[in-house]
């Protein structure tokens, strides 16, 4: 597309109706134009584009492969437009009927839920969150793509349009089982090393902190178990004698008669989570507002 001359709004709303619906009626339904008005649209895309859209085949009228793809890049663009052209109502955290996307792991949830979630049941039981486990690049992505309002994690690599906030500061310790061998006396490099390791494949204390200063050293830990997530570290560390790298404040949740933890001097794991969000939502008054309930949260930890 070399001349947007040619391309009205409508025509880009059209453009996301047509592949979603594979009908012009139906797609005409959907954003309140006539069936003839929606023919004229496609023909008119059709003219610009140089692409027929939507082809009839057995299976009834299909979108074409560039159509498709057409559709994929309209889609953000139009709900961020929609969002620029809303007027700045105030929002209302009792009466407000929406969701909010968050990335959080199943640790931060452990770490933020249970106070967000009380504070949103009283000022605002309305309100519906949707949370995702997102790796730390395919988070970026979907902030930038509009697919989350929030996320926390750490240390992002990210651009100028996305915005962030220090919610806590962390540090990474070891954890055991209480009694076993190396929770007394120092625990040095050597006796980390001579430990059999859980290691959780999202965590950023396992792959930023120990397994690069490891290299760094040229030494490796002897890893035991995999896991994808945080759920099993504290059972299988209280009924065996494998340790797990893990954030403070986590082991400090988790901890209970079962379990120790332990200093770990011989690398530097001090780290921060921090609180996520896209330039766009800089000034929203709804993400505002969340922001603010997840900041007071982390403060009262």
């Amino acid at each position: 597309m070399n001349d947007l001359h040619g391309i009205d709004l409508n025509l880009l709303v059209a453009l996301d109706a047509l592949p979603a619906e594979c009908h012009v009626t139906r797609a005409a339904e959907r954003i309140g134009l006539s069936q003839p008005a929606m023919s004229n649209a496609l023909a008119r895309l059709r003219r610009s584009l140089g692409d027929p859209i939507l082809v009839r085949t057995a299976r009834g009228m299909q979108p074409t492969p560039r159509g498709r793809r057409l559709a994929v890049a309209v889609q953000p663009l139009l709900r961020q437009l929609a969002q620029a052209l809303r007027p700045d109502l105030p929002f209302t955290p009792a009466e407000a009927r929406r969701g909010f996307t968050l990335r959080l792991s199943d640790l931060l949830g452990r770490l933020l839920l249970p106070g967000l979630t009380g504070r949103l049941a009283t000022a605002a039981p309305g309100i519906r969150l949707d949370t995702l486990h997102l790796p730390p690049e395919r988070t970026v992505q979907a902030l930038e793509a509009d697919e989350l309002d929030l996320a926390v994690s750490a240390g992002l690599a990210h651009g100028r349009s996305i915005r962030a906030f220090t919610l806590l500061r962390d540090d990474i310790v070891c954890l055991m089982r209480r009694g076993h061998p190396a929770a007394r006396g120092a625990l040095t490099l050597g006796r980390y090393l001579a430990l059999r390791h859980l290691r959780v494949a999202v965590s950023p204390a396992d792959s930023r902190f120990v397994d690069a200063a490891l290299e760094r050293l040229q030494q490796r830990r002897d890893i035991a178990v995999n896991l994808p997530h945080w759920l099993m570290v504290p059972e299988l560390v209280r009924t065996s004698d494998l340790v797990a790298t893990v954030p403070q404040r986590f082991a400090a949740v988790i901890a209970d008669e079962g379990l120790t933890m332990r200093p770990m001097e011989f690398v530097s794991g001090r780290f921060a989570w921090s609180l996520y969000w896209h330039q766009r939502y800089e000034a929203d008054p709804a993400n505002c507002w969340l922001r603010q309930q997840i900041q007071a949260v982390a403060a009262a930890l």
